[in-house]
């Protein structure tokens, strides 16, 4: 399962808007948008991602 499906997951289930996910994950609020459109984030990126996810689960 890739970084943005995981992403796309936690959005649904959450209700967060994309910025907002972007912006408390990594720093970026464009950074769902970046990815949907081909950005290929680095592995140390993908950790911070899933750790918030993970940290974040409602």
């Amino acid at each position: 399962m890739t970084v943005l499906v995981k992403i796309d997951r936690y959005l649904r289930q959450t209700g967060m808007p994309m910025t907002k996910f972007g912006r408390l994950a990594v720093g970026d609020p464009r950074l769902v948008h970046d990815l949907r459109r081909g950005r290929q984030p680095r592995e140390p990126m993908v950790a911070r991602i899933e750790s918030f996810i993970a940290a974040n689960r409602s």
